[in-house]
């Protein structure tokens, strides 16, 4: 046993802050991309409501010359268009934005007025004949292409069964609609900021602060683990919110509660192996003198002896288990091929077969395990090391004494049985079964066997369970898995000899 116990309690001690800042920069933190993207989302919704804004702007810009075009039209055939001097019909078209108005009158159409007729028209506008997609296809191509061309708008107005017709350019009209899209995107732009706002302050303290708060708890307590005052306080609140502030409490409050037995454990393990540097002196001198003690003749002291000797190696073994399970942190398991029956004869060789116990090992000779083979020693050690210490409680030469191993595999599982004959567990070691210092079947017992080997099953991805204990039978089962296969590793492994071999 070692002189020094490596430093455990290190590893209960408050881990070290971050050496990097824990202070979320305000361009990543939740509360900038929450505004910014309510604001962005807030836009996108502007720009669906701006498309059909936009385009009914426009047709009701159209119609509106367009009426009033019509009432110029009524007062011109009711009187004499050509009384009109030129200067006049200027002046009239030059009110509306036009080139030219006409009418159209039970099929037929007449020029009422006219400055200069254009070459071509661009672009025949119905306003009573146009849908929604071609109203808003129209706006966007007089917004973004316009300026420049020459329009025939034309349709009823009112209740008037005539159809009057404006020919004009799209210049004031596209001036018109920019000036109206400045104005949609200012308020838009407004309408954004608020809602972010609004959204923004809502958000904030129903959701950000609360998380806030509790990263700071998480980096506070990361801090100093083992101080009380490190653990968040719960509000009331019944939501999402609140329950995850409770589950961090209370988790909280049971990783320290765990540091805490934890450094119990290494203070322990410290204590154990300064009590163990002064036991060996101690022991050495009583192995010396109970040597002295078996030269001697007297019966009674040699019925004594042995016992004295078993007492020793109780109290050394007992050390070592302690110091053991203290200080070891297993590796994982380098897993292969293993011929059970083999493993089992290794483990019978160990063991102190006395008073009569027999061993019996059926596992099939051929049945292979894929587990660590110095890890699946040490469980099977255990299990039947506790096995033949509880056989050999029973002194009576008419009780059958007998452990025996046996295995059997399905598939892709292997799942091992210790059985033996002995007095069974009693409730209380039942019920801290893998617990250590609380799970020993007999007195003096640390019960740390059967935890190292629940721990080495587990890390094998299999379990150990006590399947019956009762007087005259006790069955422990073991059960291992093998180890996945990962296809891309095994694809890339056999890529790999194609390459090697070519």
């Amino acid at each position: 046993m070692s002189d020094n116990l490596s430093p455990d309690q290190d590893a209960a001690a408050p881990p070290a802050a971050h050496t990097g800042s824990q202070a979320v920069p305000l361009a990543r933190g939740l509360s900038t991309k929450l505004l910014l993207l309510t604001i962005v989302f807030v836009l996108l919704a502007e720009i669906l409501i701006f498309l059909p804004s936009i385009a009914s702007y426009r047709m009701s810009w159209l119609n509106e010359r367009l009426g009033t075009a019509a009432a110029v039209s009524v007062v011109l055939v009711q009187g004499d268009p050509a009384s009109l001097s030129p200067a006049a019909q200027n002046d009239v078209l030059m009110a509306i934005g036009a080139k030219a108005i006409a009418v159209r009158d039970g099929g037929v159409s007449r020029l009422l007025v006219v400055a200069s007729m254009p070459p071509q028209v661009d672009e025949h506008i119905a306003v009573n004949e146009t849908g929604m997609i071609e109203e808003m296809k129209g706006a966007l191509d007089t917004l973004f292409f316009g300026g420049n061309r020459m329009l025939r708008v034309y349709g009823p107005v009112g209740d008037s069964d005539k159809e009057f017709e404006l020919i004009m350019p799209d210049y004031r009209l596209r001036s018109a609609m920019l000036v109206y899209s400045r104005n949609i995107a200012f308020v838009s732009l407004l309408i954004s900021l608020i809602t972010a706002v609004l959204v923004y302050a809502t958000i904030d303290r129903i959701m950000i602060r609360p998380i806030r708060s509790m990263t700071r708890s998480i980096l506070s307590f990361s801090q100093a683990p083992d101080d009380p005052g490190r653990i968040i306080r719960q509000t009331a609140r019944t939501d999402e919110i609140g329950v995850a502030e409770r589950e961090l409490s209370q988790m909280q409050e049971r990783l320290q509660r765990m540091l805490a037995e934890r450094k119990h454990l290494a203070d322990l393990g410290l204590a154990v192996s300064k009590i163990n540097h002064d036991m060996r002196n101690i022991l050495a001198s009583a192995q010396l003198m109970s040597d002295r003690l078996r030269q001697v003749k007297d019966p009674t002291v040699q019925s004594f002896a042995p016992k004295l000797l078993r007492a020793l190696d109780r109290a050394v073994a007992y050390s070592e288990g302690v110091l053991a399970y203290g200080r070891t942190q297993e590796p994982p398991p380098a897993r292969r091929r293993l011929r059970l029956h083999q493993l089992v004869e290794d483990v019978h060789g160990l063991l102190d077969m006395e008073n009569g116990i027999e061993f019996v090992n059926v596992v099939d000779p051929t049945l292979e395990v894929d587990a660590d083979s110095d890890q699946l020693f040490r469980v099977l050690t255990n299990l039947s090391r506790n096995a033949v210490q509880a056989m050999a409680a029973d002194s009576g030469p008419e009780v059958v004494r007998r452990l025996t191993v046996s295995a059997e595999r399905e598939g892709s599982v292997s799942r091992i049985l210790v059985a033996d004959t002995g007095p069974g567990l009693p409730p209380k070691a039942r019920e801290n079964l893998f617990a250590a210092f609380r799970g020993s079947a007999r007195s003096g017992g640390t019960g740390l066997g059967l935890a190292i080997a629940q721990e080495l099953v587990r890390a094998h991805g299999g379990t150990i369970e006590l399947i019956e204990s009762r007087g005259g039978r006790t069955v422990f089962a073991i059960t291992i898995p093998d180890q996945p296969v990962h296809i891309e590793q095994a694809r890339s492994g056999l890529r790999g000899r194609r390459e090697r071999a070519g």
